[in-house]
């Protein structure tokens, strides 16, 4: 199916979904049941989902290099891995990993990744965790990494060309570092699969370490208490207090007026809850059964305050803003917190320990080869002001 017939599928069942649903609603209204209308909505939104998914898949294949499991092409460093991968060979791979580049550290009885290696595993991840692709992601090569974040305070006032001038208050600066914690992964193959010419080691290596990682990481982001893992932002405390007013390094969040639903009024005041300058390159994240519910809703004209996308790449709208599924996010329910808005790249940032490790062990699991894969992450909020969250009112 072409792309240009997935957008046609797409926008078909986005007007059957509008249609079924106002006929929910009447229904509502009527007291009658819409358990059957329900049921249908489900489907529509399932089938809109699948034309959606298939046509960013479409995009991203023909968008991604492929790699084979031929070392043709490779440089001596990854030609030199996979011999290690395949075999345990370890000839040379030492001497070649002390000239790498993107090597931090010594060896310390496990090999580093080779950095295309590493660079496509992060990019598998990115695919699968969404907090990859909305925050800000940076690679540091030392052992430590702080940001100094601007408090302001600068004073000012009116002045006569003659008046006597105060000194004012100078800006204040704070020093933010990343909570960092290890990550690890062991996939195990066969020996006879690894021997295999028409098993590319590769690819499975590069799949199967990017969803371990992924998925660990996914809920680290969010909720990670910063202990030996990255600090997720909903693990910072949160008030209903204004940015002017607020402590650093504090969440504004909103309440709801109702401990199970969410009304339309509640999403619009809270994109009005972000800077404007910050409104530009913000997003909604929530899972999927927020999203369902969420789909439903309509201003008060009767528009929908979602929209789908219609071309690849182009991210699914609510009140004109993209939309990011997370299913880390918690549902709708007392006391949660199932809604984040705000833009992630100025407020949380992923730190990513250049390179990662590997141990190869043929021994333990046999007749399993295991690979013991390590890798150095942190996060942390940088600019409190730029992520709001809405609050589930507590029963």
């Amino acid at each position: 199916m072409e792309i240009k017939e997935l957008a046609e599928g797409i926008q078909k069942a986005f007007t059957e979904y509008k249609t079924t649903n106002d006929e929910r609603i009447k229904k509502l209204e009527k007291g009658q049941s819409v358990v059957d209308i329900e049921a249908k909505l489900v489907k529509i939104s399932e089938s809109m989902d699948s034309y959606k998914d298939r046509m960013d898949e479409m995009e991203m294949k023909a968008n991604r290099t492929g790699m084979g499991g031929a070392t043709e092409g490779k440089s001596e460093h990854e030609k030199a891995f996979m011999g290690f991968i395949r075999k345990g060979v370890e000839d040379g791979l030492a001497d070649l990993q002390k000239k790498a580049l993107n090597i931090g550290t010594d060896a310390d009885g496990g090999y580093a990744v080779p950095e295309q290696l590493d660079r496509s595993i992060l990019d598998l991840m990115r695919d699968d965790n969404p907090m990859r692709r909305i925050a800000n992601v940076i690679t540091m090569g030392g052992a430590e990494y702080k940001k100094l974040v601007n408090l302001h305070g600068t004073a000012s006032g009116w002045v006569g060309e003659t008046d006597y001038r105060q000194v004012t208050d100078s800006p204040t600066l704070a020093s933010i570092t990343p909570f960092m914690g290890e990550l690890y992964a062991m996939p195990q193959a066969t020996q006879n699969m690894l021997d295999d010419v028409f098993f590319n080691a590769e690819q499975w290596l590069k799949t199967e370490l990017s969803e371990a990682f992924a998925e660990k990481e996914g809920a680290a982001f969010l909720t990670g208490t910063g202990t030996k893992m990255p600090k997720g932002f909903l693990a910072y405390t949160s008030a209903e207090t204004a940015d002017a007013s607020r402590t650093f390094g504090q969440l504004e969040h909103m309440t709801t007026a109702d401990a199970t639903a969410i009304t339309a009024d509640e999403l619009l005041e809270l994109t009005y809850k972000l800077k404007k300058g910050m409104r530009s390159g913000a997003k909604w994240l929530f899972n999927k059964a927020t999203l369902a519910t969420v789909r439903k809703l309509k201003d008060g004209d009767g528009q929908y305050l979602w929209t789908p996308g219609l071309a690849a790449g182009q991210s699914n709208t609510l009140l004109g803003y993209s939309v990011e599924e997370c299913e880390d996010m918690a549902g709708i329910a007392a006391g949660e917190v199932p809604v984040a808005f705000g833009d992630f790249k100025r407020g949380y940032t992923i730190v990513d320990r250049i390179g990662i490790r590997m141990l190869r062990d043929p021994y333990t699991t046999k007749p399993y080869v295991s690979f013991y894969t390590t890798k150095r992450v942190g996060g942390m909020v940088v600019d409190s002001n730029a992520i709001k969250l809405l609050k589930m009112k507590s029963a």
